[in-house]
């Protein structure tokens, strides 16, 4: 993914709720939520309670070739997550939020994996 295809805005928050969350193979949440605020990435459950989190600078994600346009792997803390998020209904316009949560991850200073 080259740096051209994020275009000019920075965005450096991001939420996202209903989101499956893997620690690889098993299952961790099938409704989570995603969130990059103030530096840090959390992967928190349906219910609030923290999963993992770590500041964006530790935090490398992208979308490896056999996961779908919804999906993403992230590292954090060194294991693997998948983040599986789902494309609300709107607008057929609208960029996923696989897409958003990965132009937010690197404008905060995340890596590519």
């Amino acid at each position: 993914m080259s740096e051209t295809e994020f275009g000019a805005t920075r965005v450096t928050e991001f939420s996202a709720t209903g989101v499956r969350i893997d620690r690889w193979a098993r299952s961790v949440t099938r409704a989570g939520q995603v969130t990059v605020k103030d530096g840090r990435v959390s992967l928190l459950t349906s219910y609030g309670r923290e999963i993992d989190s770590a500041p964006v600078g530790t935090v490398s994600a992208g979308r490896p070739w056999f996961a779908g346009a919804d999906a993403t792997v992230a590292r954090v803390n060194g294991t693997r997550y998948r983040l599986t998020m789902r494309r609300p209904d709107g607008k057929p316009g609208d960029a996923a939020p696989s897409h958003r949560f990965l132009e937010a991850l690197y404008s905060a200073g995340g890596r590519r994996s």
